[in-house]
């Protein structure tokens, strides 16, 4: 009878342990993974380092438009830069940038990416606010 008391009491405490370990662990990782919905756009950047005509800035602009989940548009022939907004659920900006070199014929176009620095500039209240503060402890930990 003893051995049976302790067993059930040691059985349950395991349960509870793993319980109390699992749920809130599940739960930080189903609050805090990266989420992608389905109206998220990003912006990426292709530097063109060749002459660029404006029928050329045409031909650009209607190719770029038919890729999958390109959304919006913009070429500059006179700076060879061309800037678009794209779904990430559809595609991926470093093969929409492989394919328009390989059927394009630009070889010398590269998308371009900001650095951390950049990137830390990109918006001045975001680095002194106390939700940034707090974010960059949280991911120095993680």
């Amino acid at each position: 009878m003893r051995k049976r008391k302790w067993k059930r009491i040691a059985i349950t405490a395991g349960s509870v342990l793993v319980l109390g370990t699992v749920v809130p662990a599940f739960h930080i990782w189903w609050v805090m993974r990266p989420r992608v919905d389905a109206t998220t756009r990003i912006m990426a950047r292709i530097d063109i380092r060749q002459q660029i005509d404006p029928a050329g800035a045409e031909r650009i602009t209607a190719w770029l438009y038919r890729q999958k989940g390109v959304e919006h548009v913009l070429v500059n022939p006179k700076v060879g830069i061309a800037v678009f907004t794209y779904s990430p659920l559809q595609n991926n900006a470093n093969v929409i940038t492989q394919q328009f070199r390989q059927e394009l014929a630009y070889s010398g176009a590269a998308r371009v990416m900001p650095s951390e620095t950049e990137m830390a500039m990109g918006c001045p209240v975001a680095a002194t606010s106390f939700a940034y503060k707090a974010y960059k402890f949280m991911t120095h930990i993680f």
